[in-house]
């Protein structure tokens, strides 16, 4: 199993922060790792996601869990759980702010293997909560 986290404290509603994660078009505008999102946030629901990771691949997830204004998962990979990756959106409010909780856990037999050509998620997934937490305390 390999795992990358990031988190970060936001000074706004879990409410107002799940508005944004749910605004796939929009992220290319606050995670300067993300080229295009296409597909709809719904339970069940796959999305493409595009990342500037690698250019011009598409990486196919399933809304997996999705619990409003609290937690949302995208799981994909390989059938028969051969690799599989699962990105998970956790939002805790603490009072009047929201602990935001980014995580994504690849694993399954080929994990091994496909683990070389992974890249390190550390300073995207950096990227990814600064990047929501300005847009999320820019918002009016």
């Amino acid at each position: 199993m390999r795992e990358y986290r990031a988190n970060t404290t936001i000074h706004q509603s879990p409410e107002k922060i799940w508005t944004i994660l749910l605004d796939l078009a929009r992220y290319p505008e606050w995670d300067p790792y993300c080229d295009r999102i296409e597909g709809e946030v719904e339970l069940g629901n796959k999305i493409k996601a595009f990342s500037k990771l690698s250019p011009g691949r598409a990486f196919p997830v399933k809304v997996t869990e999705l619990v409003p204004n609290q937690r949302m998962t995208w799981t994909g990979g390989m059938p028969l759980g051969l690799f599989k990756g699962q990105r998970t959106f956790t939002l805790e409010r603490k009072g009047d702010e929201t602990e935001f909780t980014l995580c994504e856990v690849f694993s399954g037999p080929m994990l091994a293997l496909i683990g070389r050509s992974l890249p390190d998620l550390t300073e995207p997934f950096e990227k990814f909560v600064a990047g929501l937490k300005q847009r999320a305390e820019s918002a009016s």
